[in-house]
């Protein structure tokens, strides 16, 4: 019992350090990521190109060379739009501050603190044990099977968080230790773990779906719908290459499939499963909106956690409710910031310019459609994901539209996107948070990411260019 216990309070210290890493992952100063050569190059670029009168080039330079010495995101694209409207002079400096009240003066964003704080309740309330039992007795017959148990439990998961890194700082840590034990390759049990938690994000709840809805104007309820066939496809494709893989490495069979053993999981673990229900279900029948799904889902995981099962004591609930407040003034400093870009990009035809010179060599949806994941996985390598939809949304998705792409299918292109991206590095934030919680390099954690890239790509190919795969489910019920 007392081993028990430490293993909790482990677990439970080394999840709220990577809630952590990841807040301040887009607010801390980073190291440069270049030279001092060219950061003073890069300086002076800023200096010479308002004296030339090219102001919009000034914009996008200052952005970036903030970007590079290290400046966080948030900050970064506030003061380069500061900068820009007191060199322009077009408008008072004031309305700055105004563009950033109004980007988030949005009632769907609401939906972020609430989404936070319901998984990292659920995190702390002792509901991932009982998802990954129920997972294994469900899926562990199979060849490979803790594999398949970390998919399986991964999508259980994602109707609960919304978040790929509390996925991977949730159950990464009881499902790579699962598989070590059961003598699995370290690289291998990483690999999956973090290939699986990228599915967090595309089936609903999902924040980064929230913070798209806002940018693009999209209907939140749609790209929730959009994002379940998406992401169980995504459970499916991995599952195929833990077979293949398996098959190779001679990996058996964790468990025998009992229904005595499964039926006392599922019992231990219904009221947990019932989360994504009451969400998902919730917003697809129409009960409640994204923004009400969200408070319910808190309603629920506080009833679990202090009811129920009796596991969030006061001092977790001041820590996980001070970790949202946190979290979500970081996400919402990023949004009130990017809206000012938006603002600027918008008022100065930049879209519309980009629209024009891409129409010359991507006329067609299908070229528009290549080079956005091209543009995308690339941003996605250096980007978080938050502050990359914030800042492409408004050059992107009028060239998607200009094409006759729907809105809804392309938020599920670009999230799928950004989501690979975050098992790629240089950022690769999944991964930080797997090397730290299992004690593997973050080498070698890239190495067994590697082969699960494969899968991951191929789905999102799919999505892509069969649009009915995102689009069935919101066609569907919403229109």
């Amino acid at each position: 019992m007392l081993h028990d216990a430490r293993d909790e309070v482990s677990l439970n210290a080394i999840l709220i350090e990577s809630l952590r890493m990841s807040r301040l992952s887009v607010m801390r100063w980073q190291k440069p990521v270049v030279s001092p050569l060219l950061a003073t190059l890069a300086v002076l670029g800023c200096v010479i190109l308002p004296l030339m009168g090219y102001h919009l080039s000034f914009l996008f330079f200052a952005l970036f060379t903030m970007l590079v010495l290290g400046v966080p995101i948030a900050i970064s694209l506030a003061g380069a739009c500061l900068m820009f409207v007191l060199i322009t002079g077009q408008v008072p400096d004031i309305v700055v501050a105004h563009r950033m009240i109004n980007g988030i003066d949005s009632f769907p964003l609401l939906a972020i603190p609430f989404f936070i704080f319901a998984g990292s309740l659920m995190n702390n309330g002792g509901i991932t044990e009982r998802i990954f039992n129920f997972a294994k007795a469900l899926m562990g017959w199979m060849r490979g099977g803790l594999g398949h148990v970390n998919v399986g439990a991964s999508i259980v998961f994602s109707g609960m968080s919304g978040a790929a890194v509390a996925d991977a700082g949730g159950l990464g840590m009881i499902e790579v230790k699962a598989m070590k034990d059961a003598g699995y390759d370290e690289e291998f049990a990483v690999g999956i773990t973090a290939a699986s938690s990228t599915i967090g994000p595309i089936i609903p709840p999902s924040l980064p779906m929230v913070i798209y809805g806002v940018m693009a104007s999209a209907s939140v309820g749609q790209l929730f719908a959009a994002g379940l066939v998406p992401g169980l496809l995504m459970g499916v494709m991995l599952m195929l290459m833990i077979f293949v893989i398996s098959r190779r490495r001679g990996y058996t069979a964790d468990a025998r499939f009992s229904v005595r053993v499964l039926g006392r999981t599922f019992g231990r673990a219904f009221l947990s499963l019932m989360t994504p229900v009451i969400i998902v279900g919730g917003i697809i029948t129409g009960a409640f909106t994204p923004t009400e799904a969200a408070v319910a889902a808190v309603a629920y995981a506080l009833l679990l956690g202090v009811v129920v099962y009796r596991t969030l004591t006061w001092q977790k609930l001041l820590k996980v409710s001070m970790e949202t407040i946190e979290t979500t003034a970081v996400i919402l400093f990023i949004v009130g910031s990017a809206s000012i870009f938006a603002w600027i990009l918008t008022s100065n035809q930049v879209t519309q310019n980009v629209i024009a010179l891409m129409g010359t060599f991507a006329d067609s949806k299908l070229a528009v459609l290549m080079m956005a994941n091209i543009v995308l996985i690339i941003v996605g390598c250096f980007m978080e994901t938050i502050a990359a939809i914030t800042i492409l949304v408004p050059v992107l998705l009028p060239m998607a539209i200009a094409v006759g792409v729907d809105p809804v299918h392309f938020g599920v292109i670009m999230v799928l996107n950004l989501m690979i991206g975050l098992l790629t590095p240089p950022v690769g934030m999944v991964l930080y948070v797997l090397s730290r919680v299992s004690n593997v390099s973050f080498e070698r954690c890239m190495r067994g990411t590697i082969p699960f890239l494969i899968p991951l790509v191929v789905c999102l190919l799919l999505v892509t260019f069969i649009p009915a795969i995102s689009m069935w489910l919101p066609t569907l019920i919403y229109r």
